[in-house]
């Protein structure tokens, strides 16, 4: 039996989408070309390998990693009950969710500090009772890159959960699997691609933060100052060139790029 060539004709995109298709790989790949034309070469191995450079990129390492550890901690269960959930209160609460994709992430560094500052709402309880001071940590990094990293993990292990139904779950509910069970053996494994694809962009998106760190964590070397910090300063002049400014540019995108790179060759369910 010999296949249809009219039915293969309607199979693909139609010819029309290749110009603004052609156009969005512009908008999204240009400007790193740009990167790359402007950068110092004789000077770019210096550059980024200098101790602050180091530094930077050793804390946006080790705090993304931090936050992504907690995002999957309290992000998938929110996760799996979102999309368990029916109802307008589910309705809100995804919303909310969502909210700090859609807020400015200077807006989310102001939320935080008058959330957890010393004279915050809970902030001011954690330093009388306590005498811990969140802000202008550490620690302030790692929350600020949990708020805004938190959504992608969430709302990408509910959309994976909501395409994979529950059918299979049912099926081991009434053959005697507990709910842990079920949830351990049948749903996690069944959504890990997706699960996977959420926990990269999640940590790219810490990786990737600015806004909500500069304001609630502040910009000290070794303390706070992340790659995206780093590049900041480097590019308004404190105490480098801008040329600086770009090599340390690169050196983020390139360690962003090779996470996806590994993420996506060790994909569960991936095709050789």
């Amino acid at each position: 039996m010999t296949a249809d060539p009219g039915a293969s004709r309607g199979v693909g995109a139609p010819r029309l989408l290749v110009l603004p298709a052609a156009l969005a790989v512009g908008l999204l790949v240009l400007p790193v070309v740009a990167l790359v034309v402007r950068a110092d070469w004789s000077s770019l191995p210096q550059d980024v390998s200098s101790p602050a450079a180091i530094r930077a990129l050793t804390l946006s390492l080790t705090t993304s990693l931090s936050a992504t550890a907690i995002c999957l901690v309290l992000g998938v269960p929110l996760a799996v009950l979102l999309a368990r959930a029916r109802g307008r209160g589910a309705d809100v609460l995804r919303a909310l969710v969502t909210l700090p994709l859609v807020l400015p992430p200077t807006v989310g560094g102001i939320a935080l500090l008058y959330l957890l500052g010393r004279r915050g709402l809970v902030g001011a309880s954690l330093d009388a009772w306590f005498g811990i001071r969140l802000p202008f940590t550490t620690a302030a990094v790692v929350i600020a890159q949990v708020f805004v990293a938190m959504p992608f993990l969430v709302l990408g292990v509910e959309g994976a959960l909501r395409t994979s139904g529950h059918r299979y779950e049912t099926v081991a509910a009434t053959l005697g699997a507990g709910r842990w069970t079920v949830l351990r053996r049948i749903t996690l494994p069944i959504v890990a691609p997706g699960l996977t694809a959420a926990t990269v962009l999640c940590f790219a998106r810490a990786l990737g933060e600015f806004g909500a760190t500069a304001l609630f964590a502040g910009n000290t070397p070794g303390v706070t100052q992340t790659m995206p910090l780093a590049i900041y300063s480097a590019f308004n002049g404190a105490g480098v060139t801008q040329g600086s400014a770009v090599a340390l540019s690169l050196l983020l995108v390139a360690t962003a790029a090779a996470v996806l790179l590994v993420a996506r060759a060790w994909r569960p369910g991936r095709a050789a």
